[in-house]
């Protein structure tokens, strides 16, 4: 058995050593992991400001000047391309006051803040600052607005507030040795939603990775036909996983509008694939079409999911286009939709006097195997 000391136990208590026993022993987490605030900031911290984050796509930023702004936990950031064609990320805060210095997304050639006018090129550097020329100890030509690291795979953008943090390609190192093969930087975006839940995210992310609710909650959408009991599970380290099983496209009645990836024209058209890659990126794949996922913490009891539809270059100049993904987007709504009042269900009940968390099913390996990642990643010595 694991070590059970974490970050978490002052905050917890023992409860957490249960989660640690060989699966057909555990027990899921005590719900406050999921409902505490000072877990939620150790988490910003042994997550969020520590890992490499996967932010948006390339082609999202496609020309120079293109930008985009985010919130992380709380931490405003910019996305850029510059004039040279380089991808760059730094916070979105003033160097004078503290103001956002960009707002929303679009192309720009310049970010002005709004309030005192400072003026910041697009990699972040100062290039304008009013009636500043008389303040001592200003140096002006070295103040830019905080960088951060910035790197892409397989056509997605990921950015880091760790300066320490591996290289990119050995932090997706084992998605890669997995997801290779699916060709995603050879794709472009076709549509992208973005959703908000009453729930923890990390109860969002355990539940993307259920298979065992498949043909309960899902019955009527995709899960109804899905051999629960024959889904791979491949699981790695700090809590990712992989899986392989039989599933239709992502269409209402189970038929491809766009027919198979070029490169997967060997596999079935029941081929089907998820992953996940730590701390909130989902991938699911069929053999035409990728739904990833990203999920997002906005404060102990809520979170924000937005999810992306790729498909080949070669599939934007069929016929009837628009209508064709907008049928794969509002099936993969639909689809999340089914688990919002489950998922709101389980935050309103796990801070109840009487929860007590249940034991594991063998169709939750990849949930265990999620928990016991978090909670080395929660060790104090997991730094």
């Amino acid at each position: 058995m694991a070590s059970t000391h974490t970050g978490l136990t002052p905050v917890i208590g023992e409860g957490l050593n249960k989660a640690r026993e060989p699966i057909h022993q555990a027990r899921h987490l005590p719900g406050a992991v999921y409902t505490s605030p000072e877990v939620y900031q150790l988490e910003k911290e042994k997550f969020f400001l520590h890992d490499w984050l996967c932010i948006a796509r390339v082609e999202e930023v496609e020309k120079p000047g293109d930008y985009m702004t985010f919130r992380i936990m709380d931490e405003p950031i910019v996305l850029t391309r510059d004039e040279e064609g380089k991808l760059n990320v730094f916070s979105n805060i003033c160097r004078h006051r503290g103001a956002d210095v960009a707002q929303g997304q679009g192309n720009t050639k310049e970010f002005s803040c709004p309030y005192h006018a400072w003026l910041y090129d697009l990699t972040g550097k100062l290039k304008g600052a009013p009636y500043m020329k008389e303040a001592e100890r200003f140096d002006f030509a070295n103040c830019r607005l905080h960088p951060l690291r910035v790197g892409v795979w397989a056509g997605w953008i990921f950015t880091s507030f760790n300066a320490d943090a591996p290289p990119l390609e050995e932090f997706v190192a084992d998605f890669q040795r997995e997801f290779g093969f699916l060709r995603q930087e050879e794709c472009r975006l076709a549509a992208k939603f973005e959703m908000e839940f009453d729930c923890n995210w990390k109860l969002f992310n355990e539940n993307g990775m259920d298979v065992y609710h498949f043909q309960t909650l899902h019955a009527d959408s995709f899960g109804g036909h899905i051999p629960v009991e024959d889904f791979a599970f491949n699981l790695q380290g700090r809590g990712g996983f992989s899986g392989r099983y039989s599933a239709a496209p992502m269409t209402p009645n189970g038929k491809s509008l766009f027919g198979p990836m070029p490169w997967l024209q060997d596999k079935p058209d029941n081929f089907a694939c998820m992953g996940f890659l730590v701390p909130n990126m989902f991938v699911i794949a069929r053999y035409d079409s990728f739904q990833p996922t990203t999920v997002w913490p906005i404060s102990p009891s809520r979170s924000r999911a937005i999810s992306y539809t790729l498909l080949p270059e070669e599939a934007f100049g069929q016929p009837d286009f628009e209508e064709k993904v907008q049928v794969y987007k509002d099936f993969f709504r639909l689809i999340i939709e089914e688990d919002r009042q489950m998922v709101s269900s389980l935050q309103n009940n796990l801070g109840s006097s009487v929860f007590q968390p249940g034991p594991m099913s063998k169709l939750e390996q990849s949930v265990y195997n999620l928990i016991n990642g978090y909670l080395d990643h929660m060790s104090p010595e997991s730094e």
